[in-house]
């Protein structure tokens, strides 16, 4: 398993950033890049988006259905958990909200799956109300395969590692179990602000 990362050039949290970076944060300018694995390349005639699991029906979105559902322009900082924060970051998307409208359902938590095998775990309180989106754009532009496209998981309060990349569906379920880098020692929720980055933080 390799790692990529790049532009790493932080710099000291300035006196205006104070409220908005987490402990043990720097900022960086530009939008470093880590992924486990190589970058899947999915054509978008391919893609599709699928809330699957406890659920009294499975509902799944073409690429094509999903750019017909209503979309939103979201600023937020993201932290990661490898210690970069980047304050104002803009993207558009889906709020999960308008996903699980389609469905009926029981859930406590659900469980973000991705091409190239990637999940993981989050409280569904904490991608409903508001909070999270399936995002498809950066900055006024599609959003990369490096960064995740055709489309991420975005949950801007909780660590980074949280929005996964290449997003391909949501699993409700009755019980939080742990995804691909929580089973791996990573924290099980995430939160920046309590520095929760592994086990026992």
């Amino acid at each position: 398993m390799s790692f990529v990362s790049r532009g790493f050039q932080g710099r000291r949290r300035e006196e205006g950033d104070s409220g908005r970076v987490p402990p043990g944060q720097y900022l960086v300018e530009d939008f470093p890049v880590l992924s486990a694995g190589p970058t899947p390349h999915t054509p978008l005639e391919e893609w599709s988006f699928t809330i699957t699991g406890e659920v009294s029906e499975p509902k799944t979105w073409t690429w094509e259905e999903f750019h017909g559902l209503p979309s939103e322009t979201i600023t937020k900082d993201i932290h990661c958990v490898t210690k970069w924060s980047k304050l104002d970051t803009v993207w558009e998307g889906v709020s999960v909200d308008t996903l699980l409208e389609e469905v009926d359902h029981d859930a406590a938590y659900v469980v973000a799956f991705c091409d190239g095998g990637y999940t993981t775990n989050l409280p569904l309180e904490d991608v409903s109300d508001g909070k999270a989106w399936i995002a498809f754009g950066y900055d006024g532009e599609p959003l990369d395969p490096e960064h995740g496209g055709p489309a991420r998981l975005l949950v801007p309060h909780l660590y980074f590692w949280k929005s996964a990349k290449w997003v391909r569906g949501l699993a409700l379920a009755e019980q939080d179990e742990p995804g691909f880098w929580e089973a791996l020692g990573y924290h099980m929720y995430g939160d920046p602000w309590r520095e929760q980055r592994y086990w026992g933080d």
